[in-house]
């Protein structure tokens, strides 16, 4: 059985591809292991390959989702998305945050944070 957090964070990236599509963006995959991480959403906008985390909170009183990136975080994004990058020949990249904060029955608030680095 999945813990809270997990089906939080699962409903996180359904609202984020959803988000994602309605905005002109293709989904390629979702949940990719890679060496060094999880990259949760691989995205295509034109011909640029996105790399996106999705960060979901079910409230924010003092913080959001995106001020969850720690510096060892971007380390692991940037390294998954480099690896994914060279094994399937992709020259034209970047990383994005999807920041999703909201229930399930409701309407989330979803922020986009292109080309992080």
């Amino acid at each position: 059985m999945s813990t809270h957090n997990q089906r939080v964070g699962a409903w996180g990236e359904d609202q984020a591809s959803v988000w994602l599509t309605s905005h002109g963006y293709e989904v390629k995959r979702r949940n990719v292991r890679t060496p060094y991480g999880e990259i949760d959403i691989v995205a295509q906008k034109g011909e640029v390959t996105i790399f996106i985390e999705v960060k979901t909170l079910t409230s924010s009183k003092n913080f959001f989702p995106e001020q969850q990136i720690t510096a060892r975080k971007r380390e692991h994004m940037l390294n998954s998305a480099m690896h994914f990058a060279a094994e399937n020949n992709i020259d034209r990249w970047q990383i994005d945050v999807i920041s999703v904060e909201g229930k399930q029955g409701e309407m989330p608030v979803v922020r986009h944070f292109e080309g992080i680095f």
